[in-house]
């Protein structure tokens, strides 16, 4: 299959939601020249730019499978390994997405649930699945998606009459009209369900907006709006921040759970169908990434290059190959800009255990850690606590230092 043109995909996202090279720019950060370069071929990004293409992917509303087609087409890793658009017969998260839906049916007086992921799980994962659970649940015609704009410069008016089309509640012009319109379906007697895909995009103002609108119906007619809100750190923010007085204190919580054995055999047959996976390579390869999705998938890219067998899935090279992966830099990197910090993942990254889980972390590095999926939650209840989530993790960080006390 012919390799995308990086160029002609820019383009054509950027058409479909009229979207200008200065707008573009102003958002992710960069020039208007250096968009049009993007656009007219004259230039594509490198991998220090990555960033601020993921950010153009989220300015233009992709999907997780589009964007993972446009870094593909400037060269560069995906940002969703692993998440195919069309639903097969053996789905991986199949029981978890079970439990999903029957607690929100179940759930009196209000129906609410967050499902929170972090990062490169998506926002949430595996989208078209939970689509397609709902519009057998619910109904085709009841089945809401929101994904709120991402611009941080877009005002009420817009930002709501995007999501009022979305929701094809026709021409709204402000967040009372979109309420109204809302309201006019369930008032009608319509049970409706709503997803909101990746719901920290826009300004926290905006946000909160949202909410306290999607809320308030939820309350008014119980039993008739169900929500499933899907962000990270951001709406755990809302859910935890202000206590009782919370927009979403009422909202049950539901975090993407760590994939098992059975869920990444599957994951890799999806994504290299001809491939033999033997369990004792996924095995292998799930202990040295953690379950991390994005280095899960670069070690299978790796194993498929250098050959498929349990001593290549435990060996050195793999993992100081995963050590040095982009996505745990890019995490890590914020973490020793200062001394203080720097410091402070020195001790983190001496120690088996990180301390306890607990539903909000008040620690600002762990926070961090844990939302760029680096840390993970071993044990239940008050035996649960917070450890790496694997050696390459680990890896990466003394590498991190190491390089910035060289540089320093």
């Amino acid at each position: 299959m012919a390799q995308d043109s990086f160029s002609d995909l820019l383009s054509l996202y950027m058409r479909r939601i009229r979207a200008s090279a200065s707008g573009v720019a102003t958002e992710i950060g960069l020039s208007r020249e250096a968009v049009n370069n993007w656009r007219n071929g004259l230039s594509a990004p490198n991998p220090r730019s990555r960033d601020k293409l993921v950010a153009c992917t989220r300015y233009l509303r992709l999907t997780e499978t589009e964007a993972n087609r446009l870094l593909s087409a400037a060269g560069l890793a995906p940002e969703f390994p692993l998440q195919a658009e069309s639903a097969g017969a053996a789905q991986p998260f199949a029981a978890f997405l079970d439990r999903l839906f029957a607690q929100l049916a179940q759930a009196v007086p209000y129906p609410i649930s967050l499902l929170l992921s972090p990062a490169h799980w998506g926002q949430p994962p595996f989208r078209v699945e939970l689509l397609q659970r709902a519009r057998a649940q619910y109904g085709e015609g009841a089945v809401l998606h929101i994904q709120p704009p991402y611009s941080v410069s877009t005002v009420p008016a817009e930002y709501f009459a995007a999501i009022g089309r979305q929701c094809g509640l026709g021409d709204v012009a402000s967040d009372y009209e979109f309420e109204s319109a809302l309201e006019r379906r369930l008032v009608a007697g319509e049970r409706l369900f709503c997803l909101v895909s990746r719901f920290e995009q826009g300004t926290p103002q905006l946000r909160e907006t949202l909410a306290g609108i999607l809320r308030s119906l939820s309350e008014m007619h119980s039993g008739r709006l169900h929500l499933l809100l899907c962000g990270g750190e951001a709406l755990a923010d809302l859910k935890y921040r202000s206590g009782d007085l919370s927009l979403l204190n009422i909202a049950q919580v539901n975090h993407w759970p760590d994939p098992t054995l059975e869920d990444l055999a599957q994951l890799a047959r999806q994504r290299w169908p001809g491939q033999a996976w033997p369990q004792p390579v996924i095995a292998a390869l799930q202990a040295l990434s953690g379950g991390h999705p994005a280095l899960f998938e670069e070690g299978l890219q790796w194993l498929v290059e250098q050959g498929v067998d349990e001593g290549q899935a435990c060996c050195a090279a793999l993992r100081s190959h995963l050590a040095g992966s982009p996505r745990l830099w890019q995490t890590l990197l914020p973490l020793v800009q200062s001394p203080a910090t720097r410091q402070r993942l020195a001790q983190l990254l001496q120690a088996d255990e990180l301390g306890r889980a607990r539903p909000y972390l008040q620690d600002d590095e762990l926070r961090r850690l844990f939302w760029g999926n680096l840390l993970q939650v071993r044990g239940v209840g008050d035996a649960a606590r917070l450890h790496w989530r694997s050696p390459a993790i680990r890896d990466a960080g003394l590498m991190v230092l190491e390089s910035s006390t060289s540089l320093s």
